[in-house]
């Protein structure tokens, strides 16, 4: 096994650098977990952003002079003045940390904090007899996260001495004094290995499953949110039910009294010895059984089968969303399939009608263009179309104009570097799935501009820059916060020569972009209709992912599902 140097610095520290982010096996595909990595990456991305574009200079695009007389700065062959400001770093509370190591600031003062925060030595001399009779403790960087819905580590006994050992591992809230070993005052709980008693709130302790501990045992410490129950492992083995009616927001906690007591912690950087991931699983097949138990007949009208329901709310949202000819298709399908599956083949199985919609044809064009990067021509369409839908939606026409420069930045990072390319000339999210459009038997007739246009590179850099100022200078006098990141955030891809291969950029032009702004653009159409801006299907889902926020809270058990877990769960065969 391995040993800590003298220094208390060794391999073992690697695993924990700080700012690093890990995912405890347990939490892999969790909505708290999915969630925290987006802050971290976010956070990061800024940072880096920060970093080499420089954050003292002012935000925006400038220029000075005219372009031909610029001093020596370039952005993809040409010279111009670019003077860019990345967001400033912010911290995002909303989505709560996970311990990652022993707090050195919150602690015992005979206590030493090693190897980057994951051991602990009781390292005072024994001198005086109040030593002899007080424990140190220690508390982790963060509290447990009741959205995780199930939290755990582990600690480890490192002292190689076989006399009595006094180490207490257990968990309190942040005003418990830390002369005493948790679970001797109230809101701490701990499993203490002198005499294998557990104790909570009070020095008077009872009989635990697990017995005593002393040196090299690896000692366990669960919560189970949702239930609200403690519970510990010994090497590898699960023990009753602790404490129960556990809450307040808890610290992982460790005590211990006799000089040269150490322990080692892991709160998930590395695999756990008991088998942690398959109790989850067993929490979370609870929850989906519980799912599958439900009936849907009392939630409809009239009443319908689940399949049936499925059926109806896919066929509504391609018809609702303007993919005819893909409805039209999925309805015929589905009578196919009521005709074969019909016991009396003389009984006539009604058909389902889908009627053509001039304005599901249009729609489908805005879609296709801004889908395939040409924004200028989704604007036409829609001034053609519905003129009065750019003036009263302010913030879907601010996103078109920021779509439109982030493809113009674009065109120029695949002009100047064609490596960026595939072979057939286009790159390969480009291309949109048939499921991105619908063709409705119609051509594309108005005329081409915008972006593909053939220009070479110096004359779309050119345009670019000043589309850009012409941005800048629309919205300068919007003082939303949303707006001016947003307005820093597209300025910065003119920071890099060529931002497609630039990890803190590349994903303001990423595809997922031309959706958003799409069907933002198409729910605007539709408010402008008089219909609902969303299918049924979105608001089912919407409706679904806020009542599972709502049920993680508290470690409810909406923590220990999601909508995707619940998917991957219907056979391949359903015959939806």
């Amino acid at each position: 096994m391995f040993m800590p140097n003298e220094a208390g610095e060794n391999v073992w520290t690697n695993l924990y650098k700080k700012d690093s982010f890990f995912t405890p096996s347990y939490l892999r595909g969790s909505s708290y977990i999915q969630k925290l990595e987006e802050a971290y990456k976010a956070k990061q991305a800024q940072k880096e952003t920060q970093q080499q574009a420089g954050s003292s200079l002012p935000a925006g695009i400038t220029t000075t002079g005219s372009l031909a007389n610029k001093s020596p700065a370039s952005h993809l062959g040409m010279t111009y003045d670019l003077i860019e400001r990345a967001p400033a770093v912010e911290d995002d509370h909303s989505v709560p940390p996970l311990p990652s190591r022993w707090n050195k600031d919150d602690k015992h003062g005979a206590l030493e904090v090693l190897a980057d925060g994951q051991e602990v030595k009781y390292a005072a001399s024994r001198n005086s007899r109040e030593q002899d009779h007080e424990t140190c403790s220690i508390r982790a960087d963060h509290p447990m996260p009741w959205q995780a819905g199930i939290y755990y580590f582990e600690v480890t006994l490192l002292s190689r001495r076989r006399d009595e050992t006094t180490v207490c591992i257990g968990f309190s809230t942040k005003n418990v004094p830390l002369m005493r070993p948790p679970g001797w005052e109230p809101e701490s709980w701990g499993y203490h290995g002198d005499d294998g008693d557990i104790y909570s709130g009070q020095n008077v302790g009872k009989d635990y499953d697990g017995r005593s501990f002393g040196p090299q045992d690896t000692i366990g410490c669960g919560i189970n949110f949702r239930t609200r129950e403690a519970f510990f492992t010994k090497n590898g083995q699960d023990f009753k039910t602790a404490f129960r009616d556990i809450k307040g927001d808890l610290y992982p906690t460790v005590g211990m009294k006799k000089a040269g007591e150490h322990i080692r912690v892991n709160f998930g950087q590395t695999g756990f010895i008991f088998d942690i991931d398959s109790m989850v699983k067993r929490e979370q097949a609870k929850i989906k059984a519980a799912i599958n138990r439900t009936s849907i007949e009392k939630l409809v009208s009239p009443p319908m089968g689940e399949t049936e329901l499925i059926q109806q709310l896919v066929l509504q949202f391609l018809q609702h969303d303007g993919y005819v000819e893909t409805a039209r298709a999925f309805a015929e399908e589905i009578h196919a399939e009521k005709q074969a599956l019909q016991i009396d083949q003389r009984t006539p199985v009604p058909g389902i009608s889908i009627r053509d919609d001039e304005d599901a044809h249009h729609r489908q064009r805005i879609r296709r263009a801004i889908l395939e990067g040409d924004v200028e021509k989704a604007v036409k369409y829609t001034q053609a179309y519905y003129p009065r839908v750019l003036e009263d939606n302010y913030d879907v026409y601010f996103k078109l104009r920021c779509r439109t420069f982030i493809e113009m930045v674009r065109k120029s990072a695949e002009l100047s570097n064609p490596s960026s390319k595939k072979s057939n000339g286009h790159l390969l999210d480009d291309i949109p799935s048939k499921m991105d459009v619908d063709e409705n038997g119609f051509a594309d007739q108005m005329e081409e501009d915008g972006v593909e246009s053939q220009m070479d590179q110096e004359d779309l850099l050119a345009k670019t820059i000043q589309y850009g100022q012409s941005l800048q200078a629309e919205f300068r006098d919007d003082q939303r916060r949303e707006i001016s990141k947003t307005l820093s955030e597209v300025f910065s891809l003119l920071a890099y020569p060529n931002p497609l291969q630039v990890k803190e950029v590349a994903p303001l032009l990423d595809r997922k972009g031309r959706v958003a702004v799409a069907e933002e653009l198409n729910s605007a159409i539709l408010s402008s209709l008089g219909k609902s801006s969303r299918s049924a299907l979105e608001n089912l889902y919407g409706q679904t992912s806020v009542l599972l926020d709502y049920l993680r809270e508290d470690g409810g058990p909406g923590s220990l599902i999601t909508i995707q877990s619940v998917i991957d769960e219907i056979p391949k065969s359903q015959p939806f």
